[in-house]
């Protein structure tokens, strides 16, 4: 009894730990409204994101702190008037003029509050085409579908989809309250700390604390920013078969004599280009040629 005595007068620093631990885990077995979930690999934004994992310190505070952490569950379901969705349209369209057309869909999209992602144009001489990707605040996005669908000649494919992100925002705010809990439980342990290396140890954990509650932090906002924001991507061409889409009539007259005509262009111009290439290269050829010649009619006369 006196050696145990003796050990938790040398250790007071530990025992504060597992006291603390000990509090937080039955709190987390406590039945509550919300049972916040593990820090496993998290999808949103539609692509595999890993969540937030404390690094390895090597240190007994570390471990003990992995330990805190809730197991896996569910996120509970909001009702739908609360839910956020992020919606991504696309639109494949014929226009007149690609780069007309492009500055339109800009140009709208600022004055709707927007602002465009990326824009790509391309004029080969078959054909203009291009992309833009622009976001739009949600409450504007059909006035803006209306604008974009007028800035073309027509609209030859149209897709709008959905992807639900409240659980995933549920998540990390249930997430978010742990580390914050966890983070106050550290921040009392470092007051009562008095050895440095316990210091140490504690201010290292609060570090990594704090560097995945700003992790989280951006995530919900990407996410809440995603939601308030819809996507709008735009196939533009003056060509309908150069957009990304399958024709419902694939053969059309008009369509394939059009594309007899490039073809026949396009083989003129391996023709001449091929012609080119050989009269580039006469002056290597051209003798070689001669020489063969000379040696095979002076061949024939011996024999």
């Amino acid at each position: 009894m006196g050696k145990l005595i003796n050990w938790l007068k040398s250790n007071k620093l530990t025992v504060v730990l597992i006291i603390a631990v000990g509090y937080l885990l039955w709190q987390q077995n406590y039945p509550g409204p919300i049972r916040p979930l593990s820090l496993n690999q998290q999808r949103f934004g539609g692509e595999m994101m890993t969540g937030a994992v404390l690094p390895k310190t090597g240190g007994g505070a570390a471990n003990m702190m992995r330990s805190i952490l809730p197991p896996d569950s569910e996120a509970p379901p909001t009702s739908g008037q609360d839910r956020l969705i992020i919606r991504e349209t696309t639109l494949s369209m014929v226009v007149k003029d690609a780069s007309k057309s492009l500055k339109t869909i800009q140009q709208k999209t600022e004055s709707l509050g927007g602002y465009m992602v990326n824009s790509h144009l391309s004029k080969p001489e078959e054909s203009a085409n291009g992309t833009i990707t622009v976001r739009v605040p949600e409450e504007k996005l059909t006035e803006a579908l209306e604008a974009f669908r007028r800035a073309g000649l027509r609209v030859v494919d149209e897709n709008v989809s959905g992807r639900d992100i409240t659980d995933q925002y549920v998540d990390l705010e249930a997430r978010l309250a742990t580390l914050n809990k966890t983070k106050a439980k550290f921040e009392e342990i470092l007051d009562k700390a008095t050895q440095v290396q316990d210091l140490l140890n504690v201010q290292r954990e609060l570090i990594n604390l704090q560097s995945q509650i700003d992790s989280i932090k951006g995530q919900q906002q990407y996410l809440s920013q995603s939601a308030k924001l819809s996507k709008i991507t735009v196939y533009l061409s003056t060509d309908e078969f150069s957009l990304p889409y399958s024709p419902a009539d694939p053969w059309r007259p008009n369509v394939v004599f059009k594309l007899a005509v490039r073809s026949l262009v396009t083989n003129l111009r391996n023709i001449g280009s091929a012609i080119i290439w050989i009269g580039v290269y006469s002056p290597v050829w051209v003798p070689i040629s001669l020489i063969a010649w000379f040696l095979t009619k002076k061949n024939k006369i011996k024999a």
